[in-house]
């Protein structure tokens, strides 16, 4: 899956927290989530509508637009390796849960269906 299929599918896939999501699907969609906040930041500093990227309106506005999207394909990726979309409450624990989280996000999928749905790399 490339940059473009990925955001394509977790947007269509706005709030959908059923089936699985491959490392692919995940990742690329992280890097456009970030790319989009840094450009739009920089953007916004280079016209001199605001000093520093905190206040950035439009990474704010694209940030609300695509948390959704990030919560659902983070919990995808999490039933891919067999875990409850409830591991995402990790992220609430400073450093140690942002680590564990990380390591499940990179860790392989599932080879086999699992009780979330079938392999997506099949």
């Amino acid at each position: 899956m490339n940059l473009i299929e990925s955001v394509k599918t977790c947007l269509k896939k706005y709030g959908v927290i059923d089936g699985r999501a491959s490392r692919s699907e995940y990742w690329y969609f992280v890097l456009f989530y970030l790319l989009m906040n840094f450009i739009l930041g920089a953007i916004e500093g280079l016209l001199g509508l605001f000093q520093d990227y905190n206040r950035s309106v439009l990474a704010s506005i694209v940030s609300l637009f695509f948390i959704i999207p990030y919560i659902t394909v983070s919990v995808r990726r999490l039933h891919d390796i067999n875990r409850t979309g409830w591991w995402q409450l990790l992220s609430i624990i400073p450093i140690i849960g942002w680590i564990v989280l990380f390591f499940f996000h990179i860790k392989k999928s599932d080879d086999n269906d699992n009780r979330f749905g079938s392999n997506p790399l099949l």
